[in-house]
């Protein structure tokens, strides 16, 4: 069974301990480790590791010992609870192995945690687990997380639902962060709000957050906006030895055009549209936005929307072109475009 959307959500917060196993699989490994990390405590709670209802093993060991999963789904543990076999970083070549493990299961056994990297429709393990009758896959790609995620993060975190600016800034925060640190940067908020009753405001999220957030994307996307085609190398190249996927910066792209879009299309002109935007945007960087868009116009940025969007599509097809190049050339056109 294959679960997606508000579903998945819903199954990472309370997962089923009568299921066989679960995969999680997404190209984003800290993704990936977040929602593992969420599921197994879920399941075998805080003590599980110092109670050994938690075994975990690697791929690697694995595949030199397939014997491992199937002892460990198996064995009895000295203290009473639901007990958890956690397999890291599966691939394809695993798949014959969980598959006859997940045949001789039986109630009672240790549920099965398999996390992996980036699968195709195609892939065999994806088929293994959701081809069988009692397990579950999720998938997890670079989409920007929803109002639903942040609310159910900050009740985690034990913050109360605040207004709707306060929403919207931290929305902003939420799609410029990886989730583990958007969850870090909350639980520093609730210690930094302990004993105050007032409000959660811009003010005490703006205090709590990295201050680096956004600033390495930030500078490629005005290279692009402004249309200095000399600094667009370097910075690519920069973006991509700190880990920064081209989906991530597409995505970021995307963001960024649909808001100076926004704000061209405003009736009032720029100046306008700018005061319209939520999460709202201040100093230096409100004059920024109201300069690029205006310098693009409503008609241009619609092209240049249409074009990330085409690659955003190539990216998480099955296309055989390095991502990177792709995203690339695309940066290059929208870079010329603004000289226009």
């Amino acid at each position: 069974m294959k679960l997606t959307g508000g579903a998945a959500t819903n199954y990472f917060r309370k997962p089923d301990p009568t299921h066989t196993a679960l995969l999680i699989f997404g190209a984003d490994p800290m993704r990936v480790a977040d929602k593992r990390q969420q599921v197994i405590l879920a399941l075998v709670g805080a003590q599980g590791e110092e109670e050994m209802r938690l075994t975990r093993m690697n791929a690697t060991d694995l595949r030199k010992d397939p014997a491992m999963l199937d002892d460990a789904i198996k064995a009895q543990g000295f203290f009473p609870g639901h007990r958890v076999a956690f397999v890291e970083d599966a691939s394809d070549g695993l798949s014959k192995v969980i598959d006859a493990a997940l045949s001789d299961w039986q109630p009672g056994d240790a549920q099965v945690v398999i996390t992996a990297g980036q699968l195709t429709a195609k892939s065999a393990l994806r088929k293994v687990v959701e081809g069988h009758r009692n397990a579950v896959a999720i998938g997890l790609y670079d989409d920007p997380p929803t109002i639903a995620d942040v609310e159910l993060a900050l009740a985690a975190a034990n913050i109360p639902a605040p207004g709707r600016d306060v929403m919207d800034a931290l929305m902003g925060l939420a799609n410029t962060l990886e989730p583990g640190d958007f969850r870090q940067t909350l639980e520093k908020v609730s210690l930094y709000k302990r004993g105050d009753d007032a409000p959660l405001s811009i003010t005490d999220i703006t205090a709590n957050a990295p201050q680096s957030a956004e600033v390495d994307v930030d500078d490629i996307l005005e290279v692009v906006a402004t249309g200095q085609f000399e600094k667009l190398a370097p910075l690519m190249s920069n973006l991509a030895a700190q880990g920064v996927t081209p989906v991530t910066l597409c995505i970021g792209a995307m963001r960024h055009f649909r808001r100076l879009h926004v704000v061209a299309s405003d009736p009032g002109g720029p100046a306008a549209g700018v005061g319209r935007l939520r999460p709202p945007v201040f100093g230096p960087r409100r004059d920024k936005i109201v300069g690029q868009a205006s310098r693009w116009g409503r008609d241009r940025l619609e092209l240049a929307l249409t074009a990330l969007t085409d690659v955003d599509l190539q990216l998480r097809s099955a296309n055989t072109a390095p991502p990177a190049a792709l995203l690339e050339r695309t940066l290059i056109r929208l870079t010329m475009m603004a000289h226009r």
